[in-house]
């Protein structure tokens, strides 16, 4: 599996730590089946551009279009990921989910998983209305935005609209732990 990373428009030093902490706790992170982390690294604007980041795609996997991809995106960065997705699927492409970190007010839809982590419950709610499938996350109490991508080992919160759980407290980390495991596991 390989997990796209999608920033948005921020410092590169969150982006980094972000990373860093999603090696560590990545499934597998034992050698046993690595993960592959692919981070765009356009800053500014290009945060926002779909074919920037398809063209990263076909950089880096044009050979293996049918691996599974997870895109994991922030912020602005949610714009230019969710639309790169829809391409890369129309191109054969195989996405096993999209996370939409804090992706506020960006429409949502694809026909592959979809999930919501929002920095606080309104913005999880009024997201939750332009599209977001089930398993999502919101913190409570509320965070600041950039939270949620520097350090998101201690934003708690609440996993909601779970297929068969009810509404469970942990971190975001934990919660996004849950969904590449689910994901590498499918």
């Amino acid at each position: 599996m390989t997990i796209i990373i999608c920033p948005g428009i921020h410092d590169p030093a969150l982006t980094q730590s972000f990373v860093s902490g999603l090696q560590e706790r990545s499934p597998n992170s034992n050698g046993e089946k690595p993960v592959n982390i692919l981070t765009f690294s356009g800053e500014g604007l290009l945060t926002l551009s779909a074919l920037h980041i398809l063209d990263f795609l076909h950089q880096n996997l044009d050979d293996k279009l049918k691996s599974p991809v997870v895109f994991i995106s922030f912020s602005a960065g949610v714009v230019g990921a969710i639309m790169a997705a829809r391409m890369w699927q129309l191109f054969g492409g195989h996405i096993k989910a999209f996370i939409a970190i804090d992706g506020w007010g960006v429409p949502l839809g694809g026909d592959f998983p979809i999930h919501r982590m929002s920095h606080d419950r309104f913005t999880h709610w009024s997201s939750k209305t332009l599209g977001g499938g089930q398993n999502n996350f919101y913190a409570d109490p509320p965070v600041e935005h950039l939270s949620m991508w520097q350090a998101p080992g201690t934003v708690q919160g609440w996993w909601v609209d779970g297929e068969s759980i009810p509404n469970q407290r942990l971190s975001a980390s934990e919660f996004l732990l849950y969904l590449l495991l689910l994901y590498e596991e499918k």
